[in-house]
């Protein structure tokens, strides 16, 4: 006979993002006036699962925090099954199975992206009831049709390439806004599309500075004396793109711990040599154009603040489906988005997996369709 949950603890891990609390309050609001069953909130995600660090959570406690952006009980980036003390790392999950046992937490539900998802996955090998929810700007989670935080930061990032637009056009300039999106052009495509950015630089397309050129060069011919571009923080010209994967595949190649550490430190050399790679297109360009080029960044800006309506739905949404799976006994799963309804996926064909931007996506044909430079 399955054992009837009555407590459940949540966290939120990984970078934070809008919505977090509107997914705390949607599943809190359910599990506890619906389900009647208590809820436990641990700080500072990973870490407060490791350090037992906790808060009891009540109707009260959820009050007015739909609106809020952030989290409310904090986050971090830790692994579980490598969690650093004293700069080594250990495995603390068995450490996570004491605390949860000690506190009487039949289940536990985890709000993140990728890494949350692998950190999910590590506490379900363990036997630990498990839920994960998908949390991400970067839209990159697999399995899912979009993650809370998404529409949110599009919305942020489509007023600033809107806003950019009247500065580029009186200056007669060029004018690059770096977008986050880690290694996924989700956020990008879709901001550059809704802003009507005149080039859209994507990781999943390689550029070429001749290409943006001669766009930017057909503008001028048609009288437009402004480009703005879109670039995501991911996206490389084609010679740094084939030297980051060439970093990456060493890495999956290396077969001893020794070629690993070299293989993942010549990585990381690379990526830090790439990271002004926005400045260095600016350059290129005013180069190559004549016309003055600046660059923006927006960098957290697209991670505060206010979630928006959309946001706002589907957490309530996502957060109340994993009230019901917990009331089921139904684990070992990420709460997914479909279309209007959710779906739960097993967690093992979540973790470890990254949802990229296919070149043939319909965002993609509409951005070539309208005159969209794409860069290749």
């Amino acid at each position: 006979m399955t054992k009837a949950i009555k407590r459940v603890g949540i966290l939120t891990a990984g970078g934070d993002a809008p919505g977090l609390n509107a997914v705390i309050r949607g599943f809190g609001k359910t599990i506890i006036g619906h389900y009647g069953m208590e809820l436990i909130g641990f700080r500072d995600g990973i870490k407060g699962l490791v350090e037992n660090r906790y808060v009891n959570l009540d109707s009260s406690a959820l009050s007015g925090i739909l609106t809020a952006g952030g989290t409310m009980l904090g986050t971090s980036r830790d692994k579980v099954h490598k969690y650093m003390i004293d700069g080594e790392p250990h495995n603390m999950v068995p450490t996570v199975q004491d605390n949860l046992e000690k506190l009487g937490i039949d289940a536990l539900v985890l709000l993140g992206g990728g890494g949350t998802a692998k950190n999910a996955k590590q506490l379900m090998d363990a036997g630990i009831n498990v839920i994960s929810l998908p949390k991400t700007i970067d839209n990159d989670i697999a399995c899912t049709d979009t993650s809370f935080g998404f529409a949110t930061a599009m919305e942020i990032a489509t007023e600033a390439i809107d806003r950019l637009h009247s500065t580029a056009h009186s200056h007669h300039r060029i004018i690059l806004a770096e977008l986050m999106g880690h290694r996924a052009g989700w956020l990008s495509l879709g901001a550059g599309i809704a802003g009507g950015a005149d080039i859209i630089l994507i990781p999943e397309i390689p550029y070429t500075v001749d290409s943006i050129t001669a766009t930017i060069k057909t503008r001028i011919s048609r009288g437009s004396n402004f480009s703005v571009v879109a670039v995501a923080e991911g996206a490389r010209d084609a010679k740094d793109a084939a030297d980051y994967q060439a970093a990456k595949l060493l890495v999956q190649a290396a077969k001893t711990p020794e070629a690993l550490g070299a293989a993942k430190s010549h990585l990381a050399h690379v990526e830090d040599a790439q990271r002004e790679h926005t400045f260095k297109l600016a350059r290129e360009l005013e180069a190559a154009t004549g016309l003055e080029t600046r660059v923006t960044i927006l960098g957290y800006v697209q991670r505060g603040g206010t979630p928006c309506a959309e946001d706002r739905l589907l957490a309530t949404r996502l957060g109340s489906a994993a009230a019901d799976l917990v009331d089921r006994g139904e684990f070992g799963v990420l709460v997914a988005a479909r279309g209007q309804a959710t779906e739960p996926v097993p967690l093992q064909e979540v973790a470890g997996k990254v949802k990229l931007v296919p070149t043939d996506h319909d965002w993609i044909a509409t951005a070539r369709k309208v005159g969209t430079g794409l860069g290749d």
